[in-house]
């Protein structure tokens, strides 16, 4: 183990709950990762039972996690209070130099619980945020509002994209600039690449020929993830073009039946494939010849980066980091609207420019690896704790 336990940085990490998204595989990662100077426990809420749950992933990273099934995502005083004196009662017990809570949950309640605890170095990471398109005005004005609260409080903040950043400082005012640092998200993408191989295998798992082509979206169908835009898009592609087109729609959650249903009301429901979670998704994407992401809010979406790593080029909403993760007209295509129309037009832009799609998969692939492995997600983070530590 290196040094004694009684020498290390003792690190308490804290997520919302343990489902499958880009926040599971930062905090899996940074606590497998960092250097053995650190010592992290790992704690979150359960998963939601519309949600793939993440346990795999820390099971096969030889991750111990502590599960609070107080810690929920919706609002709820009783398990809300509980899951704070819980989270009180770990700080007491471990005694962290640091807790790094991740999203807005955790954020609300392990910072509080770290301030009434006095822990010197309190951070926190906006995978994404919760101050437009989730909840109706008032609502997210009151969010707002505690959460300008809490970061006077908290020591570092974390954004995960420079546009992340801008929205935090800027547009919504949560703290200062100098308060908040950039570390973009980081994944193992060794899984992903292009390979003609496995493509050919995949695309034979479903029953997809060399003529068609695969349009994906991978992501929970709830409201925020906008699907209906996706599914509006495909209608007018179907209707319009003359070459043969398969979508899937990778995931679940609690819209599966309505969006089942919209698609039957287009009359594209034979073309439209619903996968539900799929494990693991290097071979989904290998079949895939577009990935689209419609989404009304996002953070860092972890789908945009494992499709261009596995080669495949992605059309998303031009939405909080999204512009970080691609690079328009090379790796991708940015939408300057929610419009299905413009969305339709894109994908047959690439469907019919084959030499393109195949510039951008070679693009994207060399992209996504270079700016997204966890290797400099683990530098960063550290770098980042040393200093806030000394600085305490």
């Amino acid at each position: 183990m290196g040094k004694e336990n009684s020498e290390k940085i003792k690190i308490l990490r804290i997520i919302n709950r343990f489902n499958i998204g880009g926040p599971i595989w930062n905090v899996a990662l940074l606590t497998k990762h960092l250097p053995e100077n650190y010592e992290t426990k790992l704690v979150g809420g359960q998963a939601n039972v519309t949600e793939a749950s993440a346990m795999e992933i820390l099971e096969k990273l030889n991750i111990t996690a502590s599960i609070l099934p107080s810690m929920s995502r919706k609002l709820n005083l009783t398990r809300d209070l509980k899951a704070f004196f819980e989270l009180r009662k770990i700080i007491r017990e471990f005694k962290p130099q640091i807790v790094h809570t991740h999203a807005s949950k955790a954020g609300f309640l392990g910072r509080l619980a770290a301030f009434t605890s006095g822990v010197p170095v309190v951070v926190h990471t906006y995978h994404g945020h919760v101050f437009e398109s989730y909840f109706g005005k008032i609502k997210s004005s009151l969010i707002k509002h505690v959460e300008r609260l809490l970061a006077l409080k908290t020591t570092a903040v974390v954004a995960i994209s420079e546009a992340q950043k801008k929205a935090i400082n800027e547009q919504f005012r949560i703290c200062a600039s100098s308060k908040t640092h950039v570390i973009p998200l980081g994944f193992d993408l060794t899984p992903f690449h292009p390979n003609a191989v496995i493509r050919l295998t995949a695309r034979k798992e479903y029953q997809l020929s060399d003529a068609t082509i695969a349009v994906g979206i991978v992501g929970r169908l709830t409201p925020i993830k906008n699907h209906e835009m996706f599914l509006n898009a495909a209608h007018l592609v179907v209707s319009n073009s003359p070459l043969n087109y398969r979508f899937f729609i990778a995931g679940d959650g609690e819209m599966k039946t309505e969006l089942q249903e919209h698609a039957e009301l287009l009359g594209i429901s034979h073309k439209v494939v619903f996968t539900s979670w799929i494990f693991p998704m290097d071979r989904f994407y290998a079949a895939m010849d577009l990935i689209c992401l419609t989404s009304l809010n996002e953070g860092t979406p972890v789908t945009l980066i494992e499709a261009q790593a596995a080669g495949i080029p992605v059309i998303s909403t031009d939405v909080g980091g999204v512009k970080n993760t691609l690079i328009n007209h090379e790796t991708g295509l940015l939408l300057s609207s929610f419009d299905s129309k413009e969305l339709a037009e894109k994908i047959e832009y690439l469907s019919t420019h084959r030499e393109k799609r195949i510039q951008m998969s070679k693009n994207a692939h060399t992209f996504a690896v270079e700016q997204h492995s966890y290797s400099q997600l683990i530098g960063r983070m550290d770098n980042l704790y040393q200093k806030l530590l000394n600085d305490a």
